[in-house]
């Protein structure tokens, strides 16, 4: 194996939705001059997280995949030769919305789509208004770059689901996020490196910055950012960022740690599903 440089970006709204994509391939060509491989936007990247109210005009960010945002992206990966993790608003059918994360590898191949399985709804996070569970299992898509797993923001409270993309051979697992303060914080500094460090492959989290109350008004809140990675271990590799500002966030790891590490560590040798039965009972 070799090494593999990773972006992430961390971002405000800008108001709306051309401007967001707009950023995001500007962020992208930066990326890629500065040698990234692979680059993962944050939750829900070319809106605002809508999730904050209940209002159906939000149903209107929704697309088909593929659509426009996704061929857009498309021919901006092949022309880069970037691999791309672009979370979409995604509309299967009318009025059948998921909350999507679509691969698209660096010849601008559509890989294939992991779709949010654990939907929140709680203060000023009423995604089941928006979104269905997902319903693609724990896919690992095969790219440029190694094999890529995805999960999506409370999905990361969840281990069963980075053991999933371990068990299927992840060798980076992306969470795109829109995360604020409260609850969340100290979860934010622990939740990811443990995923990375018991399932032996490197972890990346972006996550959105700023508050978004020129759309919400006194409903905003403000996302924290510090998007980061950590290595197979749970150490950082890069990050965490501001927690005030935009960034993009580029780091070159060694993926020969992933076989170091499991190596070092026999966890998938040790572990027994025999033995888990319960935790899976409904």
């Amino acid at each position: 194996m070799s090494n593999v440089t990773i972006a992430l970006t961390q971002t405000k709204w800008t108001g709306d939705k051309e401007s967001m994509i707009e950023k995001h391939e500007e962020l992208t060509r930066k990326a890629a001059k500065e040698g990234a491989e692979i680059i993962c936007y944050q939750e829900l990247f070319y809106g605002p997280y809508f999730g904050i109210v209940q209002d159906t005009k939000y149903y209107d960010y929704a697309e088909s995949i593929p659509g426009p945002t996704t061929e857009r992206f498309q021919k901006l990966a092949k022309e880069l030769g970037i691999v791309i993790v672009l979370p979409i608003y995604e509309e299967e059918n009318t009025g059948v919305l998921y909350n999507t994360a679509v691969v698209i590898d660096a010849d601008g191949t559509l890989v294939g789509k992991y779709r949010k399985h654990h939907i929140p709804h709680v203060d000023r996070f009423w995604e089941k208004f928006y979104f269905r569970p997902g319903n693609t299992g724990w896919p690992v898509f095969e790219t440029k770059v190694g094999n890529i797993g995805v999960t999506i923001c409370y999905d990361r409270h969840f281990p069963e689901g980075w053991r999933n993309l371990g068990l299927a051979g992840a060798e980076i697992g992306f969470n795109p996020n829109a995360s604020k303060p409260g609850l969340s914080n100290r979860l934010w500094e622990i939740e990811q490196p443990a995923a990375a460090a018991a399932n032996g492959y490197f972890v990346a989290v972006p996550n959105r910055v700023g508050i978004e109350d020129d759309e919400f008004g006194d409903e905003a809140v403000e996302f924290y950012g510090s998007s980061y990675i950590v290595d197979p271990k749970g150490n950082y590799v890069a990050g965490p960022a501001s927690t005030k500002d935009e960034e993009l966030i580029v780091a070159t790891v060694d993926m020969d740690e992933i076989r170091k590490t499991r190596y070092d560590w026999q966890f998938y040798r040790d572990r027994r599903p025999d033995a888990y039965g319960p935790i899976v009972a409904p």
